[in-house]
């Protein structure tokens, strides 16, 4: 059987119109409607390649509205209520501590800077306080910037600036009360990872509350005299000797120090150290630029906790501090802990103030187990120094052991 033909259509007439149905209410509504719903379709096919189903399903839930040739009460009272409503909801931004201050701090490559901080977070974000003095504090609502910077410049009389880094900025300053000098670092808001708790229960960024638990009553760490929280960045009021340098310039400007000069130097440096681990803070950014050398008394100041952490017993799986100063362990495996990494970076603090440079800079092997150093050293400054720069951490000495050592047999355990 054949397929059945479909039945043909009757042709019009020759010479005569075909007539048109009368169209119904229903064609006559389709008609209506039909440009409406083409637009519609025309701008669902926009927003599907612009934004998705949800600004489809915003550009179809919408009606198109006529413009209006000339504005209108809505139109003005709109157009001047709501910049004038964002901007009385949102604080203003904080101007500047300096002109050299504006704007966060561009970001620095991890080969030659530090890593954040890690350690436990604290309660929440969006919190200030202050050590030493009334600040603001308000859980999180910031207070307006324009308050706390007033307060800020009538207690201070900010200088020229001392140093950058990849957290932040710190400049000279003079506290107008008494005139004594004193350094203000400016973090910005955004560069603080985490947060902890001070004694009061008030929240602070971890450096803070870090500073906070090894500077009070100690002189060979920095000590914190106030912070406060603006609406984009975190300033920290240190103090600051009257006449110091860092150590790293301290060095340069003598080449390299010598053995007796270092060691005392070196016992202050293990002094901070040691109080800081007794207080339950790891500092993990040992070098000579984060050492304050008072050049009237000779005092050596450890500063920075910017990378410092809460001592753990167990490995730490995230660095945090000057790439060039950590250990083979975090090289090789990816963790370290806490006080063999901090011997690692103190032997090469030692080299780096009796030589006058970092030990392995020049790409010197580590696996050969040999390190170079200068016939004029001491053999014991030698031993110790290579000590230290073991391979394996477990080799290392501890903290009581450099104290103990023949090079420092002169200085009592503190």
């Amino acid at each position: 059987m054949g397929r059945a033909m479909p039945p043909a259509r009757p042709r019009p007439r020759a010479g005569l119109p075909r007539a048109r149905p009368r169209p119904s209410r229903r064609d006559l509504a389709s008609a209506r409607l039909w440009p409406c719903w083409r637009w519609r379709c025309r701008a669902g096919i926009r927003a599907w390649g612009g934004g998705g189903t949800a600004a489809l399903r915003l550009r179809l839930a919408r009606p198109r509205s006529r413009p209006r040739l000339l504005p209108g009460p809505v139109e003005d009272t709109g157009g001047a209520a709501a910049p004038a409503a964002s901007a009385a909801a949102s604080p203003a931004r904080a101007p500047p501590l300096g002109s050299a201050a504006a704007g966060p701090e561009p970001p620095v490559p991890r080969s030659r800077e530090r890593t954040p901080g890690h350690g436990p977070p604290g309660a929440g974000e969006g919190h200030s306080g202050v050590v030493a003095g009334p600040g603001p504090s308000a859980d999180s609502r910031v207070p307006p910037a324009g308050t706390a910077q007033e307060a800020l410049l009538e207690r201070y009389r900010l200088g020229s600036l001392l140093g950058r880094g990849g957290f932040g900025r710190v400049f000279a300053a003079t506290r107008l009360s008494d005139g004594a000098p004193v350094a203000i670092k400016r973090v910005p808001r955004n560069r603080v990872r985490h947060w902890g708790e001070l004694p009061d229960g008030t929240s602070a960024p971890l450096e803070v509350v870090l500073l906070a638990k090894v500077s009070t009553g100690f002189p060979g760490v920095v000590q914190l005299l106030e912070w406060l929280e603006l609406p984009n960045c975190i300033v920290m009021v240190l103090e600051r000797p009257e006449q110091c340098q860092d150590l790293q310039r301290f060095i340069r400007a003598r080449q390299f120090l010598p053995e007796e000069e270092a060691r005392e130097l070196f016992r202050q440096v293990l002094e901070a150290v040691w109080h800081c681990t007794s207080c339950g803070v790891l500092h993990r950014d040992i070098k000579p630029e984060n050492i304050l050398v008072d050049l009237d008394t000779g005092q050596a100041k450890l500063i920075d906790f910017g990378c410092g952490a809460y001592l753990q017993d167990t490995v730490y799986t995230h660095f945090a501090g000057t790439l060039s100063y950590s250990p083979p362990e975090w090289n090789d495996f990816g963790w370290y802990h806490g006080e063999p990494a901090t011997i690692w970076s103190l032997g090469i603090l030692l080299h780096q103030m009796v030589c006058g440079e970092h030990p392995f800079r020049r790409g010197q092997n580590l696996s050969w187990g040999q390190l170079p150093l200068p016939q004029r050293l001491s053999q014991e400054c030698k031993d110790l120094i290579r000590w230290c720069l073991s391979v394996n951490s477990l080799d290392r000495p501890a903290l009581e052991d450099l104290f103990c050592d023949p090079w420092m047999q002169d200085i009592p355990l503190p």
